[in-house]
C-alpha cells in the first residue's frame, strides 16, 4: 500500500532517477541526481523497505553519531520531489538509491506505483558506463527508449541492445510495459581515469536533461569543478608518455567518427542549445556498465570495482582482440 500523504498535487510531473553500482560509472549518474535534489531543495516524501530489496553483506549499512547517540542509515533508495519554478513551472520527482541485490521486478512495480500515484507523465533514469573515450573531447551522451513514438519526437534512438543489464535497463522495460513513456541518458566516462567523482560527466548528464524535458536546471559550481577536473586529468597524463599516446589516438579516432555529424542542421542545433544556456545564466554517477559500438563510435567494456586515481598504462591492442562482450548502453 503506497502512501502519499503530504505530497502536493504536482504540475507535468517528470520522474529522474539515478542507481549507484553497476549502472553509475564515476558516480555521475547519482550525482546529477543529488545536484538536482541539493539546487532545488528536495523533500523526500517516501523510502522503500531496505529488508526487501538489499543485501547488507553487500551494501552494508552505516553507523553514526548524532548528538551523542548511535544511529544506522540503512542502504535504499528514497524519493523526493521539487518544484521547478519559471513561466513554465512543473515538478520533479527524484528517484535515488543503489541498485538493488534482489527482488528487481518487485522493486520496479514499486516505483512505478509511486509514478501511477503521482500521475508521473514521464520517467528519465540516468546511467553512466565507462568507455573508450578521451576525457578531452564531450562527454558522449546517448539517449535511448523502447518506444518508437517518443524516439520520433524527442530525437532519441529506440534501443536494440541485447546482453547482461542493470536495473536502469530493468526498469525502462518496465514502464515499457506499464505504458509509461521513458528515457535513458548515458553518459560515456572515459575508462582509463574512472575514480569517482567525474564532474564532467554529471555535467554532461544535465544539459542533456535539461534539454529534454525543457527546464532550466541551476548548475552551481559544476562547470569549474569539470574544468578542474580536467585539467587534474590532463597533469595526470602528461607524466606518462604512454598514456598521452593512448589519449591522442583515442581524440583522433572520436574526431574521425564524429566528422560526417558536422552537418549544417547538427551545428545549427548546438548553436540553439548554446544560446538557451547562454541566456538562463544570465537570467534570474563496484564494476559499471560498459558497451562496445558497432557504429564508428567508442567501444565500452566492464571495469573491476575498485576505482583509479591516475590513468593506467592503456591495454594492449593484442588484447583488445580477445573480447568482444557488450553490455548497457
Amino acid at each position: 500500500m503506497i502512501e502519499l500523504e503530504g505530497v502536493p498535487e504536482l504540475i507535468d510531473p517528470v520522474m529522474v532517477a539515478a542507481f549507484e553500482g553497476w549502472n553509475d560509472a564515476g558516480d555521475a549518474a547519482s550525482t546529477a541526481v543529488a545536484h538536482l535534489d541539493r539546487e532545488w531543495k528536495g523533500e523526500v516524501f517516501a523510502a522503500l523497505d531496505a529488508e526487501d530489496y538489499y543485501d547488507f553483506q553487500v551494501n552494508r549499512p552505516t553507523v553514526f553519531l548524532e548528538n551523542g547517540v548511535r544511529k544506522i542509515t540503512w542502504p535504499t533508495t528514497r524519493l523526493s520531489v521539487v518544484r521547478v519554478g519559471g513561466e513554465k513551472p512543473r515538478d520533479l520527482v527524484l528517484v535515488r538509491g543503489i541498485e538493488p541485490s534482489m527482488r528487481w521486478r518487485s522493486f520496479c512495480n514499486e516505483i512505478l506505483g509511486f509514478a501511477h500515484e503521482l500521475g508521473v507523465e514521464l520517467v528519465v533514469v540516468l546511467g553512466a558506463l565507462l568507455g573508450d573515450t578521451p576525457h578531452t573531447r564531450p562527454v558522449p551522451i546517448s539517449g535511448t527508449t523502447s518506444d518508437p513514438d517518443l524516439a520520433r519526437r524527442m530525437d532519441l534512438e529506440e534501443t536494440k541492445y541485447e546482453g547482461p543489464t542493470g536495473i536502469v535497463g530493468i526498469l525502462q522495460e518496465a514502464c515499457t510495459h506499464a505504458g509509461v513513456p521513458a528515457v535513458s541518458l548515458w553518459a560515456a566516462v572515459p575508462h582509463y581515469v574512472s575514480q569517482p567523482p567525474n564532474p564532467k560527466a554529471t555535467l554532461a548528464l544535465l544539459n542533456r536533461l535539461e534539454d529534454l524535458i525543457d527546464v532550466r536546471i541551476p548548475l552551481g559550481e559544476l562547470p569549474e569543478d569539470a574544468r578542474a577536473w580536467q585539467v587534474g586529468v590532463d597533469q595526470l597524463a602528461a607524466e606518462d608518455s604512454e598514456v598521452a599516446e593512448y589519449v591522442q589516438t583515442l581524440e583522433e579516432a572520436r574526431d574521425t567518427a564524429e566528422l560526417p555529424e558536422a552537418s549544417g542542421e547538427a551545428i545549427a542545433r548546438e548553436f540553439e542549445r548554446y544560446l538557451r544556456r547562454r541566456d538562463g545564466a544570465s537570467g534570474p554517477p563496484g564494476g559499471h556498465a560498459t558497451a562496445e559500438g558497432s557504429d564508428g563510435g567508442p567501444s565500452y567494456r566492464r571495469d573491476g570495482p575498485g576505482g583509479r586515481s591516475r590513468p593506467p598504462k592503456p591495454p594492449r591492442r593484442e588484447a583488445d582482440q580477445d573480447g568482444d562482450e557488450s553490455s548497457e548502453e
